[in-house]
């Protein structure tokens, strides 16, 4: 998570272009934890530009959200105006700001690959009250529906080791790890430990494959700029950044970067995007991504 920590992070760019969360999310989560009491309290862990708090604020009557990224709590602060969510730089592996049991629900949305759970399950065992919940929720990488040899090019370019196309290696190494393959397989890696949590539910799906709202979260149809947008805020591309300084993209005036390259050959890839020549960012597509969510309840 330290990509997202760093000075030249854009949290703006992060917000405007990242997937957000869809109704069926929340009421899954919501009916799971069977509606706070009067007085409760969420613990929102990596809340980013506090797109959750914000949302699951109606909810509850206060609202705790930190992440480790202080650009992030700037531009949560800047977008926030409800007084009873709470924003502080920190991380999920030290909650010793918060009293016993103090907690009826925290969650974690596309963060909870991060954590280090040896001091994660301990903190949250202390501060979630009995029958207390909490909820993690992610997704990987998107597939674009009907476009399956650009697909395959793009994820080429984003996990490739070795060289890609004549010249240019692909972005693997510059995804942090464990994290990246943590939450590519979905959290299955994650455990509640049973001595401290019951009633623990697990929904998962992998993109391109069928399956329920409640399992098939996050699709949504975004033009191709926006998705060029979106996967710009991906941590191996901030990371490629800093260690290719001297190539520019060519939106900021350069001969292109890695993920210009990458886009030349996705376009070409398919006949109907090429036709439009520069057109191309207008055209829509549908993205599926692998989503999870991990749901327990305390003893």
């Amino acid at each position: 998570m330290a990509t997202f920590a760093r000075p030249t992070f854009s949290a703006k760019a992060y917000a405007a272009f990242r997937p957000t969360y869809p109704p069926p999310l929340f009421r899954t989560v919501l009916n799971y934890h069977q509606l706070p009491t009067p007085g409760s309290t969420l613990l929102d862990i990596g809340c980013g530009h506090g797109l959750i708090a914000r949302y699951l604020r109606p909810n509850f009557k206060s609202v705790i959200a930190i992440d480790p990224s202080a650009g992030m709590i700037t531009q949560a602060q800047q977008t926030t105006t409800d007084p009873a969510i709470t924003f502080r730089q920190g991380s999920a592996e030290d909650l010793s700001f918060l009293s016993d049991g103090s907690l009826d629900m925290a969650v974690s949305g596309q963060a909870a690959h991060w954590f280090d759970y040896s001091k994660v399950w301990p903190a949250l065992a202390r501060v979630v009250r009995p029958g207390g919940t909490v909820a993690f929720w992610g997704y990987k990488d998107n597939v674009l529906v009907g476009a399956e040899q650009a697909t395959v090019i793009m994820e080429k370019f984003v996990y490739g080791f070795g060289e890609v196309v004549p010249g240019v290696k692909g972005m693997g190494p510059y995804w942090e790890q464990p994290g990246r393959n943590i939450v590519r397989n979905l959290l299955r890696s994650v455990q509640f430990p049973e001595a401290d949590w019951e009633d623990v539910k697990r929904l998962e799906h992998e993109p391109g494959e069928e399956g329920s709202e409640e399992v098939r979260w996050l699709r949504k149809t975004m033009k191709l700029g926006e998705v060029e947008g979106y996967l710009r805020t991906f941590s191996c591309f901030s990371s490629w950044k800093e260690a290719h300084p001297d190539v520019k993209s060519r939106a900021d005036g350069g001969e292109g970067d890695i993920l210009d390259i990458m886009w030349d050959h996705m376009i070409d890839a398919v006949p109907e995007w090429k036709a439009m020549g520069e057109r191309w960012r207008e055209i829509e597509v549908l993205n599926d991504w692998g989503t999870y969510i991990l749901m327990g309840r305390r003893r």
